[in-house]
């Protein structure tokens, strides 16, 4: 084996350097693309950090809205079930209101006939007791004013009204139902 010679040895050594110059060529590109992969990451790492922020923003207002929402759902529920208390309680009451209200449109229907049974009660009243003339066994102690039905306790038979509106109305009543009798 010969020594090489010095245009070999040019060349190699050219060829050396051209290595050299390409390996540090590819070591700074290398290392730029470090660069830009860490300078990726920490923006990753910033970006999730960001993201994992607002996810705990988000969640943290959302447990906020439902609690929030929870509470207005518990107050909406008592003030249905208070409503369903004062309906149930009305409805008891309309209930009663009504059965008294069917009960005084019975009295009021059956008014005319009392009225007419009073005001012949009174007329039969005024007239007084039937006396035999010459009977010595006859009671007069009914005329003597001890009697219950006397004239003087019922003068009017508007006393046996159901309101104090009749007393005002006492004409129209003699009109209207001394016409029919």
């Amino acid at each position: 084996m010969s020594s090489p010679s010095p245009v070999q040895i040019r060349e190699a050594n050219a060829h050396l350097a051209a290595v050299h110059r390409r390996v540090a060529e590819l070591e700074q590109r290398l290392e730029a693309a470090e660069n830009t992969v860490r300078e990726q990451a920490e923006s990753l790492i910033r970006k999730d950090e960001q993201l994992r922020a607002a996810t705990q923003e988000i969640t943290e207002a959302k447990d906020k809205e439902m609690y929030y929402l929870h509470e207005k759902l518990c107050k909406s529920e008592e003030t249905i079930q208070r409503f369903q208390n004062m309906v149930k309680e009305r409805d008891g009451m309309i209930g009663q209101l009504q059965h008294r209200c069917q009960l005084l449109d019975n009295i009021c229907k059956s008014r005319p006939l009392l009225d007419s049974m009073l005001s012949h009660m009174a007329e039969a009243e005024r007239l007084g007791p039937v006396i035999r003339i010459g009977d010595p066994t006859a009671n007069t102690s009914l005329t003597d004013g001890e009697s219950n039905c006397s004239p003087n306790r019922i003068s009017n038979h508007k006393d046996f009204s159901l309101s104090e509106d009749d007393m005002d109305d006492q004409e129209l009543d003699e009109i209207r139902f001394g016409t029919t009798v």
